[in-house]
């Protein structure tokens, strides 16, 4: 982590996972053990139906809300979707794009995650832009060759104004869910390629000011470690935010 520069932000994804009611319980316990976290950002980034209700409850404290997807295109007839506008009425601050199980399963591509990133721009969100190798991809040697390719994608056309405003999370596909993780020299090689991307197309000034994450399996076991890495400035959390211990654990981490 750098703090000179660029934010420390932790987000968790709770991805389709908590019903209001059981999401006012997660947060009602996460908020005392989180009080503190001065050194870095907290955001929650929980399913539409939970927004409102954690927006509720965090309105008196240092934990903001996320949303884990949105549409591309402003408005429209499209039935079951939700627009960067609606997000930003509600408070939403930031939104999380292109994560691999959308990539997956929704068979969105880097085009329209760099729609849907340009949209959350101009909208006032902050987007939080995944990207991610395969296992297979890892094993033939190819990580940085797609991340780069990644990187570039969601970026174009985004004036260097609005820069610091994107989030990276570097989410390696075969640590997601799995229990496996990236060791920390991993993680902070794709960072620092990630750094070194957005310096080529931005210059060095605009690129130190951009946060990176790592979305891969973080827990409260490695996460000292691998936030301890120059290029890693956070984390996007799946499994260990729905356990507030587990979490609270996490944010300690990124507060040392």
């Amino acid at each position: 982590m750098n703090r000179r520069y660029r934010k420390t932000i932790i987000a968790g994804n709770w991805k389709m996972n908590k019903s209001p009611s059981e999401a006012r319980e997660l947060i009602d316990a996460l908020k005392p053990l989180i009080a503190k976290a001065k050194w870095c950002e907290v955001v929650l980034c929980v399913p539409f139906v939970d927004i409102a209700i954690a927006q509720r409850l965090l309105k008196d404290s240092r934990i903001t809300v996320g949303a884990q997807n949105m549409h591309h295109e402003p408005s429209g007839a499209y039935t079951g979707e939700v627009s960067a506008a609606m997000l930003k009425d509600i408070g939403v601050k930031y939104v999380i794009l292109g994560h691999s199980e959308r990539r997956a399963y929704c068979g969105e591509t880097d085009a329209l995650v760099n729609k849907k990133a340009l949209l959350a721009l101009q909208t006032g969100l902050r987007p939080i832009v995944c990207v991610g190798e395969s296992l297979e991809q890892r094993d033939q040697e190819l990580t940085l060759d797609v991340i780069t390719l990644q990187v570039k994608a969601a970026l174009a056309g985004v004036p260097v104004e609005k820069l610091r405003q994107v989030v990276f999370a570097y989410e390696p596909i075969w640590a997601i869910g799995t229990g496996r993780t990236a060791t920390a020299e991993q993680a902070a090689e794709v960072g620092t390629s990630i750094r070194a991307t957005i310096r080529k197309l931005y210059g060095a000034r605009a690129a130190r000011s951009v946060t990176i994450q790592y979305g891969g399996s973080m827990n409260p076991g490695n996460a000292v470690e691998l936030l301890a890495q120059l290029d890693v400035d956070g984390g996007l959390i799946g499994g260990a935010a729905l356990k507030a211990a587990d979490f609270a654990a996490i944010i300690q981490a990124a507060n040392q």
